[in-house]
């Protein structure tokens, strides 16, 4: 059966895949988004179902004024003995820790803490023993991909800290994973920097502790040297078997905007690549060492791919999230409509403001909210990249006592609004249509359609924005004493 690439699409980096009791699961990077680490389901590795998150207390993860791509960093979920384990960094306080759970439709542990530093940090179980890998340090101040057997219970590290290896010469050396696949351990990770020099590379050693050889034609996996094509950024995966016996890279990568401009707005995205090994135990990904866009693999299934989300087709508490821990007081969610208090905590601040987000999936489409506010200060839909880069279109209280619907693009240090139309009440139909290029603003009023104006995708782009994530529709309100209402909230991709 054949499948197509991204098979998880909009902002969901750093993909880590484990299988039990018949099923996969995988996770990935949340950054200053709570709930944190979503969590999904898949019974044929191609089409995958959301079923919660790893982080849903305030208690397991602190995220309180940290700025973008600050927070959870990667993550790696795997099974051992019947239970799940998550793994991650906080980058904001610099501390590695994972969670656990019996139920993995449940809720997770208290955090446990490892005192082993870097980021991206993995586990590997064999033989009734634990092993903790990151890319940071080990106890003499060495880099590389660093190891140390922990008490799985506490955490606490029963061996030192030991660089296993340092990678095949890129920069940026991260991801580490790693496998025992017949008699030889194969350690996976990323080098280049998640951009376009992104890349896959890979060692192996008859000894869990080296010394790791690497694969003579690293690396692995990369499409660093493909011009003019969409699918850039290939890299940080995990190695997946399949029921059928067969191999899989699962990782991230990105869609630019056109093979011709260098710019991708809807966050990395979660790819698969064929794996095939070779009869020296080395094994190959993809066509000649890249990612495409399709492939044929063993298996029954139709891949899914869903076109509309509404409030009624989607789940707060999986599909939807809040900017850091949000105060719950603000936010009344119900199955057909969304209340929202606003406080004087804006889009801009590295704060929580009363917000709540679903990801861009695809670059066509239109987005649509029939919204009313209640007071003074501004609602409606963000298109959220981080708190300087964003584009609003909101109904807000004007000057004269009335109210107004304005198109406002912030971006870096120019945050401008370029329209504001008065109307009769404070009731407003808010409209964005997307393509590749450009988000195109509208009001619906009495029936009538009016365009406030446009923005460039490309201003939100990781290429201008920097950091790690992707677009967020989000709908807001901010200034205390406002109310927001939404209601009819639909995001249709073409």
């Amino acid at each position: 059966m054949n499948y197509t690439n991204p098979i998880i699409r909009g902002f969901y980096p750093d993909p880590s895949v484990c299988r039990a009791n018949g099923k996969y699961y995988m996770v990935c990077s949340s950054f200053q988004y709570f709930p944190g680490v979503p969590l999904f389901e898949s019974s044929d590795l191609v089409n995958w179902k959301q079923i919660g998150h790893c982080f849903t207390r305030k208690s397991q993860v602190q995220l309180e004024k940290i700025e973008s791509s600050g927070g959870v960093f990667a993550a790696t979920i795997r099974y051992n003995a019947g239970r799940f384990y998550v793994v991650t960094t906080n980058a904001t306080t610099h501390q590695n820790f994972y969670v656990y759970t019996d139920d993995i439709y449940g809720e997770w542990s208290e955090p446990i803490f490892v005192s082993q530093d870097g980021i991206d940090p993995s586990l590997y179980f064999e033989g009734g023993k634990a092993y903790f890998l990151s890319n940071g340090t080990d106890d003499n101040g060495e880099g590389g991909v660093v190891q140390c057997e922990i008490a799985l219970e506490t955490g606490e590290k029963l061996s030192p800290s030991r660089v296993i290896w340092k990678g095949s010469g890129g920069r940026f050396l991260e991801s580490p994973h790693m496998y025992k696949i017949g008699d030889e351990y194969y350690l996976m990770a990323a080098e280049g920097g998640t951009e376009y020099g992104h890349m896959i590379t890979y060692a192996r050693s008859s000894s869990i502790w080296g010394e790791f050889v690497g694969y003579p034609d690293n690396p692995v996996l990369t499409n660093r040297n493909l011009g003019v094509f969409t699918l850039q950024g290939m890299g940080h995966g995990d190695l997946i078997q399949d029921e059928y016996g067969d191999w899989h890279i699962i990782h991230l990568g990105f869609r630019q905007i056109d093979p011709w401009l260098p710019f991708h707005h809807l966050g990395r995205e979660v790819f698969m690549t064929p794996v095939t090994f070779r009869e020296d135990g080395w094994f190959t990904a993809g066509a000649d060492g890249t990612a495409a866009e399709a492939y044929e693999i063993q298996g029954s299934f139709v891949q899914e791919k869903k076109q509309l989300y509404t409030f009624e087709n989607t789940e707060w508490n999986k599909d939807w999230c809040c900017l850091r821990h949000p105060c719950e007081e603000n936010y009344e969610l119900h199955e057909n409509f969304l209340r929202l208090h606003g406080s004087d905590i804006t889009l801009d601040m590295a704060d929580s403001p009363t917000f709540i987000g679903i990801r861009q999936r695809d670059f066509t489409g239109e987005i649509s909210c029939e919204t009313e506010l209640t007071g003074s200060g501004e609602v409606g839909i963000t298109l959220y990249m981080d708190e300087n880069h964003h584009y609003d279109l909101a109904v807000r209280a004007s000057q004269n006592g009335g109210c107004e619907v304005i198109e406002r693009l912030n971006i870096g240090d120019v945050k401008a609004v370029q329209r504001a139309v008065p109307i009769s009440d404070s009731n407003a139909k808010l409209i964005i249509r997307a393509n590749n290029f450009c988000y195109t603003f509208y009001v619906s009023v009495g029936g009538e359609e009016l365009q406030l104006g446009s923005g460039q995708t490309r201003y939100l782009s990781s290429e201008v924005a920097c950091g790690f994530t992707g677009v967020v529709i989000g709908l807001y309100a901010v200034g205390d004493g406002s109310v927001g209402e939404f209601r009819n909230f639909v995001c249709e991709y073409k």
